[in-house]
């Protein structure tokens, strides 16, 4: 088979979908891998990396899309990609489809298959390809809040910590999962006053259970969250429902109950966001202001650090490269349940129902496809 791995176009996106030791076992395998020239910069990885790893190195986007039977990327596909993708070419990357009506249209009236890291579960219903960066983005969150609570960014001019005599900065992270788990643990690092919400007892009784003192787990109903923001000079947002656009549980009217320069930072932006006055921002322009609180939403917070990223997300998705290589992407799909619930759209058909229900677009089922 031939593997195409291009360079990511979406803003600010450093990460590479692939790193040598990849090209490496593809090749070792007699599979071609066709990289765009300069696709691994972003992470230090230089062309010369992967030429003596066996990859054969392009100049064009469309070059690595014309050549190859499996696209794997990182990002979902850019608008300037749309035209490259052809019938029948299969795509192995995150998409979050229920945050975009055009690039689920796109795809569906591409006839490709589309394989969705953020919604492959492995053997034991977790998902395994989303959970490296929920883990990144969840530790970034509190890294990125702690900068934008300083004064000269627009925030309260809290430090997180606090000093002798000062109280420290409360946290509210809302969502238990990877991402708030990680966010509240590198907020406990800190020593800011933190609360980590969910509407799951168990998940929110081990959280009890390994978390340090200083975070507090709460179950989550509008009236404790109205609660939880008033006090909090940081709000996390890390709600996720796979493969669905994300609940909004923060209103516009929510807002205003909030200190004036406290930060919300919403990493559930990727999935449409948890904040209703949410919208997607990017590295470079990372924040705006709504009701005296300042929103970062930036849609692809590990790309910043694109080198931990890129090793942390290719060390889970190269197993699965190497299946769908060796197998097909329909054999492979057959075969492998984790594949099955990482197809959203495959042949032009979408396969994902909450994507389908989110949309009122056509749903089919799997296995008529």
């Amino acid at each position: 088979m031939i593997v195409g791995v291009p360079a990511e176009v979406k803003q600010d996106e450093y990460r590479v979908a692939m790193l040598p030791v990849g090209v490496e076992e593809l090749t070792r395998r007699s599979h071609r891998v066709v990289m765009q020239a300069g696709a691994g910069l972003g992470s230090g990885l230089p062309d010369h990396a992967y030429l003596q790893a066996g990859a054969e190195l392009v100049s064009s986007l469309a070059d690595v899309y014309s050549a190859a039977d499996l696209i794997v990327k990182v990002k979902e596909p850019q608008p300037e990609e749309f035209g490259c993708i052809r019938a029948g070419q299969t795509l192995f990357t995150y998409f979050h489809f229920a945050a975009s009506r055009d690039l689920t249209q796109a795809m569906v009236d591409s006839g490709a298959n589309c394989l969705a890291y953020e919604t492959l579960e492995d053997d034991e219903g977790r998902l395994s390809l989303l959970t490296p960066m929920s883990e990144v983005a969840g530790r970034m969150s509190i890294q990125e809040g702690a900068k934008y609570l300083e004064r000269p960014q627009q925030g309260r001019g809290i430090l997180l910590g606090g000093v002798p005599g000062v109280p420290p900065a409360h946290i509210t992270v809302i969502g238990g999962g990877v991402v708030g788990a990680n966010a509240a643990k590198i907020a406990a690092g800190f020593q800011a006053d933190v609360a980590i919400l969910d509407v799951n007892m168990d998940r929110l009784r081990y959280l009890d259970d390994i978390m340090p003192a200083n975070v507090n787990v709460l179950f989550s109903d509008r009236h404790t969250i109205r609660d939880q923001i008033k006090m909090a000079d940081l709000l996390v947002g890390a709600v996720l429902i796979p493969g669905a656009k994300a609940p909004h549980l923060v209103q516009q009217e929510d807002l205003r109950l909030m200190k004036p320069g406290s930060v919300i930072i919403d990493v559930a932006i990727d999935q449409g966001g948890c904040v209703a006055t949410s919208r997607p921002t990017t590295h470079q322009n990372p924040t705006y202001m709504v009701e005296d609180v300042l929103h970062y939403c930036v849609t692809n917070m590990p790309g910043a650090v694109g080198r931990t990223s890129t090793f942390a997300l290719c060390n889970v998705t190269l197993p699965w490269v190497l299946k769908l290589a060796e197998s097909g992407v329909e054999q492979a799909v057959r075969q492998h349940s984790g594949l099955t619930t990482a197809a959203n759209v495959m042949h032009g058909n979408l396969t994902n129902r909450p994507v389908a229900e989110t949309f009122g677009m056509p749903f089919h089922d799997l296995s008529a496809v």
